[in-house]
């Protein structure tokens, strides 16, 4: 065989080669897909990194803990999985009502600021809001799930975005519909919002169920009487409307199904939240949380792993899509 075909095909094989290598490395991140390990090789220690950044926080303060899941389930939900929840300015996400209560993000940034110090312009804002959630819930006694990671930071934030977000008043015709249009079915949403279990929300948010319901004079009938006198105690009529009631009595830092329970026993105190057991739709996944003690919890932790793997792919920007921000309060 002559040098010169020897060549051709050597550089034939050196092209096909660098074809089969590019491909591979954008399957992962490509079409709206992540994928679990996507950073093992450039940044290896970046679950570590975060987790410690969460624990140490947590430690200090365990509201942190339901603050990152919200932030994530926030993020989500208003242009996709993409960090905007913290870019900071005038008439961002971050400045809606929705969003005015969150906490944790200094956690995100101490997180970022030690990547970048290990492995500068690599990992994602938004991946890091997604690792801090499934910490946040791990360190508050729930399962933990394997991240699929790949997502890049969005370069859109704006307030007005956010008005499709869940509210604690919704029907549940409307929450459903707002879950749909996510590509969350009823099972999910049920789930997700099982992550009431931990965390509190302010009295504005359910004093109006506790006194003149409706223009009823009374209370929302769907509240326990023997559990409105504690509601009422917490939250007078006229009282201080940013107070923090636990969203799960007795639990409001520890992870598992028991708001599910508080919810069968009439002690919902979000009125969104309250729906899921009078409502036929989702009446039957509650009731599976539920089930016989010891599994349910069991099986509710598993499905809310699967369900927040779900939620975490809700229109991801990846490839070349977006950016990797340097800070996350702020585009590059």
């Amino acid at each position: 065989m002559k040098v010169s075909s020897i060549s051709k095909i050597v550089s034939l094989l050196l092209l096909l080669l660098a074809t089969l290598t590019t491909l591979s490395l954008a399957q992962g991140n490509r079409g709206g897909s992540t994928r679990v390990g996507f950073y093992r090789s450039n940044c290896p220690r970046v679950e570590s990194i975060v987790q410690s950044a969460v624990q140490s926080a947590i430690r200090a303060n365990p509201t942190i803990a339901p603050g990152l899941l919200r932030m994530f389930f926030h993020d989500c939900f208003v242009n996709g999985c993409d960090a905007s929840i913290l870019l900071q300015g005038p008439s961002t996400e971050r400045t809606a009502g929705p969003n005015s209560l969150l906490r944790g993000f200094e956690v995100i940034d101490a997180a970022k600021s030690q990547l970048e110090t290990t492995c500068p312009g690599v990992v994602s804002c938004a991946d890091i809001v997604a690792l801090a959630a499934r910490d946040s819930v791990v360190l508050a006694g729930g399962r933990s799930w394997q991240v699929p990671l790949g997502r890049r930071d969005g370069l859109v934030s704006q307030a007005s975005d956010t008005a499709n977000l869940p509210a604690f008043n919704d029907p549940m015709s409307i929450q459903i519909r707002k879950f749909a249009d996510k590509g969350l079915n009823t099972q999910d949403l049920v789930t997700l919002v099982g992550g009431h279990t931990i965390g509190t929300a302010a009295c504005v948010l359910f004093s109006y169920r506790l006194y003149n319901f409706n223009n009823t004079n009374g209370p929302d009938p769907e509240i326990n009487p023997s559990f409105l006198p504690q509601l009422r105690a917490l939250c007078p009529n006229g009282g201080d409307a940013l107070r923090r009631v636990a969203l799960d009595t007795g639990s409001e830092n520890s992870f598992g199904n028991s708001f599910y329970e508080n919810l069968r026993n009439g002690r919902g105190v979000i009125e969104s939240d309250a729906k899921l057991l009078s409502d036929r739709r989702t009446q039957r996944f509650v009731q599976r949380y539920l089930g016989g003690r010891g599994q349910s919890g069991s099986r509710f932790n598993a499905e809310f792993g699967r369900a927040m793997v779900k939620m975490g792919n809700i229109e991801v920007k990846t490839g070349r899509e977006g950016e990797i921000r340097r800070v996350c309060s702020a585009t590059n």
